[in-house]
């Protein structure tokens, strides 16, 4: 089943994403694919694959099996995308990921942590109060209220960075990592409608890291690109408030009523 999905919906599926979506956000884990058995070698540990997750806008989630998670098999994934300036495809930075740094190094009991994570704060409270309004709006109001605490926010981590650039820790770590991302990180500026996380992919993929815990182990490359495909069906489904097992069900009391009619 898993096979003809794969080679018929979802193949449509990701065909149509990558041609019209505006924003592909994506994320990857490891799962454990267990290798062919063969006389000559006998039984071999597990290797190590990646289930990739792709969500196009808010109209569909594909998930895809990589043997390798490399620059050249993501870049082949991806190959047919634009971009949402419909010419190159533009990285977009996760503030979620640079925040989470900060909360590391807090945990920590570090105060320039806890500082930064107040002004990540007020980024995120203000982006959250115009989520409603049309991405025309949002921009503008981006460049006008917004810019300057972000601005802010980078200008106190160069600062903090020249203090901590020396020493080794979580706060260096979270600092280096926001002076490195700043231009993925600003470019959410670029258009109303991109979004300041990656959390939409973050959460597609748990299902991967949470059903792993139970299954284990793919039982072969073959296996694991099979799987894939009703991870894509159920989850888009999911995203669009469908129940995917709605169907099962609707048929089941459909026979019920027809099989107590015709008893009676």
């Amino acid at each position: 089943m898993g096979d003809a999905l794969g080679t018929t919906v979802v193949k449509a599926m990701r065909a149509h994403g990558l041609a019209t979506a505006f924003c592909i956000s994506t994320d990857a884990t490891g799962v454990c694919v267990q290798p062919i058995y063969s006389h000559e070698k006998g039984s071999q540990p597990c290797k190590k694959g990646h289930f990739l997750v792709m969500i196009a806008d808010r109209d569909l989630i594909v998930f895809q099996y990589l043997e390798k998670e490399n620059g050249a098999a993501i870049y082949e994934r991806f190959r047919g995308f634009a971009g949402h300036d419909g010419c190159e495809r533009t990285e977009v930075g996760c503030w979620c990921h640079c925040r989470r740094r900060f909360w590391e190094a807090a945990v920590a009991k570090c105060q320039v942590a806890r500082e930064g994570l107040v002004r990540l704060g007020r980024i995120f409270e203000l982006d959250a109060s115009w989520k409603d309004k049309p991405p025309s709006d949002i921009k503008r109001l981006r460049a006008q209220y917004l810019r300057p605490h972000v601005d802010s926010f980078f200008a106190w981590v160069d600062e903090q960075l020249m203090m901590f650039d020396n020493q080794r820790g979580y706060t260096r770590s979270a600092l280096k990592y926001a002076s490195n991302q700043r231009d993925v990180l600003t470019r959410f500026f670029d258009h109303g409608r991109l979004v300041l996380t990656n959390n939409g992919a973050e959460r597609a993929i748990k299902s991967i890291a949470l059903g792993r815990k139970a299954w284990l182990f793919c039982g072969s490359d073959d296996h694991a690109k099979s799987t894939a495909a009703p991870y894509s069906i159920i989850a888009s489904a999911r995203l669009h408030r469908l129940d995917p097992e709605e169907p099962r069900s609707a048929c089941k009391k459909a026979w019920t009523f027809d099989h107590c009619r015709s008893e009676s």
